[in-house]
């Protein structure tokens, strides 16, 4: 049996995925998977530990693991074998998740993507907020920080807002203190976070009209895809928008970078051994 590790290096988080590689269409088996947060750490510490962590869970070695793919930073992994963009593994990694969506949004913790993408997880079109744009995971994080909620917490409470004050400033730094006028104004951190989720929630539904999405069911994969306000605040905007959408989440949605890559790897180390043994047969003819 072959296996191969992606690894998805972001801004705050290295989530890695080992599967069992296949050479038919099913699905490929998931044996371990990791997230290890780089807080102040050095970030090729926290790609280490994460990649032990997998292999100490499936019960393998290095030497195990044919195709080591990596994608987001990966020039970061000094082992990898190979590197792969983080749309083409975001877009390969939904499609492993849920077969039938054609659209993802991928939130990441410094900006959001959209794409749309084909049964083959080939990306048509995809549009992305700027990098200073307050719409990120990072800038949801500082909030929680300042506000003194836990990141888990977040969802639950946003949805049990009564008046959102919306965040108008696009800008992380003015966002930030809109915030800080909003706490000394009185304003309650339920009604807040959810006005967060609403900008943030304009923003990423404007990508989508501007792909022309305008049904079907769309993926959220990156590390927000865990934050139920969130995802409650883009089905909101959607309907509001006349989108007959569906806004769907899975316990892999953070997880779907590393997991494309973990795929292409698989394709790409099996492709290599067909023409290793091609080229061993042709000598050993040749030699004949």
């Amino acid at each position: 049996m072959k296996y191969s590790v992606g690894i998805d290096v972001g801004s705050s988080a290295i989530k890695t995925v080992l599967i069992a590689t296949n050479h038919d269409n099913t699905k490929n088996k998931i044996l371990a998977k990791d997230c290890s947060k780089i807080r102040k750490r050095m970030t090729k510490d926290v790609i280490d530990e994460s990649f032990d962590n997998v292999l100490k869970s499936a019960g393998l070695l290095k030497s195990d693991i044919g195709y080591v793919a990596t994608t987001g930073e990966g020039e970061m992994v000094d082992f990898r074998t190979g590197h792969f963009y983080s749309m083409t593994c975001h877009s390969r990694g939904a499609l492993e998740i849920a077969s039938h969506v054609r659209a993802v949004v991928d939130l990441g913790a410094l900006h959001c993507k959209a794409m749309i993408m084909d049964d083959r997880s080939k990306v048509l079109g995809y549009k992305m907020t700027s990098q200073c744009a307050s719409g990120s995971g990072q800038f949801i994080e500082n909030i929680s920080r300042y506000l003194g909620i836990r990141m888990d917490e977040i969802g639950e409470l946003s949805m049990s807002a009564q008046k959102p004050e919306v965040v108008s400033s696009i800008c992380a730094v003015l966002a930030e203190t809109d915030v800080i006028n909003m706490v000394s104004r009185g304003i309650s951190a339920a009604d807040i976070l959810k006005g967060i989720h609403v900008s943030m929630a304009r923003r990423i539904i404007k990508l989508l009209r501007t792909l022309k999405v305008r049904d079907g069911s769309i993926l959220v994969t990156g590390g927000l895809a865990m934050d139920s306000g969130l995802l409650c605040a883009l089905q909101e905007g959607a309907a509001k928008e006349q989108m007959k959408v569906s806004i769907e989440r899975d316990e892999l949605s953070p997880f779907a970078g590393a997991l494309g890559a973990a795929i292409w790897g698989g394709v790409r180390h099996n492709y290599l051994e067909r023409q290793r043994a091609k080229d061993t047969q042709v000598m050993m003819d040749v030699g004949a």
